[in-house]
């Protein structure tokens, strides 16, 4: 089956969930921050779909008291079932395999791998949201002698597995499964994870679970405190809407995991900067305005104008791609050592003692 048969094979069913309304997706909207428990909210953020243009609005607020952002009202487990959906897998796949494997994610892996090497060799290492495992298998190049395992909910997990990429597969929820793995790893990873899930906070003391005394967790997230946000709005790619449910703030998530008993033995607010920022801006707006694709969620396929027009235009916008993602790259030097870095990593030690 090709992909016109199959998207207008997905399109019944995309049709019949779209005509029950996508408010339905959301919880009821929160009055206080999930963080703090502070009344003082402001709005941040309102957008809609901008990475599948599926339909539906999205907000961001933020505390004014602890500074944290979060999505509000929040989706439900449907609604992160309906909007991830076709993104990392089914009508995604090849995408989402082609950018997580990419040259400049294996660069970012192996920066990340080697955040752990002045704590010795990890004996085994589980890396939650692995995906297709795409981290995994760059990392076992920085530390030879160790077995990887990844967690995730999707079926990427598995295929991960067949590809000779983690030793072990975990499919499900990370709250669920922590309890069987109890003490098992001595490293566990959380790569652009925690923006992800529904309470930060139980997948932080799930993490903990996991390891053995004295096991390392690092986690790396984008930082909400990057004054690109401000510069860019909407089209900062670290939204990422209506995916990032939760944008913590560096402080608050140190003092979280110090809470939890562990001790943080290294900090970088800078290397994790990833120099994308520009670029994915651009092509965010380039997706705004072009006609549609032959997508599931839209109502009817396009017309063959209009396909033909999306690519004309895409090919004479790439050019200008190219410039933007040459100015990211000219800027980083600059921009991962300021304010304008776009993420950050922390590493922390089950128990006290540094």
């Amino acid at each position: 089956m090709n992909r016109t048969q199959e998207v207008a094979r997905l399109r019944v069913d995309y049709q019949r969930e779209i005509a029950l309304g996508t408010e339905r997706f959301h919880a009821p909207k929160r009055t206080e921050c999930p963080w703090c428990g502070s009344s003082r909210l402001r709005t941040r953020l309102r957008t809609v779909d901008l990475l599948q243009h599926k339909p539906g609005t999205f907000v961001v607020d933020q505390c004014r008291d602890c500074s944290h952002s979060f999505q509000n009202p929040q989706l439900t487990p449907e609604g992160l079932d309906f909007y991830y959906r076709d993104f990392y897998d089914g009508l995604g796949v090849a995408h989402a395999d082609w950018l997580f494997g990419s040259r400049g994610s294996r660069k970012r892996y192996r920066a990340s791998a080697r955040a752990l090497l002045p704590f010795g060799a990890p004996r085994r290492w589980l890396d939650i949201g692995t995906g297709h495992g795409h981290f995994p298998q760059t990392a076992g190049t920085v530390h030879p002698t160790t077995v990887f395992d990844g967690l995730d909910l999707s079926a990427g997990v598995e295929e991960a597995k067949r590809h000779g990429r983690i030793d072990e597969a975990y499919r499900g929820l990370l709250t669920e499964l922590a309890p069987k793995l109890e003490g098992r790893y001595d490293v566990v990873s959380m790569f652009h994870y925690l923006e992800h899930s529904i309470d930060p906070r139980a997948e932080l003391a799930a993490a903990k679970t996991l390891l053995s005394p004295g096991g390392r967790l690092i986690i790396e997230v984008p930082d909400p405190e990057s004054a690109m946000s401000g510069v860019l709005g909407r089209w900062w790619i670290p939204y990422l809407q209506p995916q990032h449910l939760h944008l913590i703030p560096f402080a608050n998530l140190r003092r979280e995991l110090e809470s939890l008993g562990f001790t943080v033995v290294a900090v970088a607010r800078y290397e994790p900067h990833t120099g994308v920022d520009l670029t994915c801006a651009a092509a965010l707006m380039l997706g705004h305005v072009l006609p549609p694709a032959d997508d599931p969620w839209h109502a009817q396929p396009p017309t063959r104008l209009q396909l033909r027009a999306r690519t004309a235009l895409f090919w004479s916008a790439f050019p200008l791609l190219a410039g933007v993602y040459g100015l990211d790259q000219l800027l980083t030097p600059l921009l991962s050592r300021t304010g304008f870095s776009n993420a950050y990593r922390i590493v922390v030690r089950s128990g006290a003692g540094a």
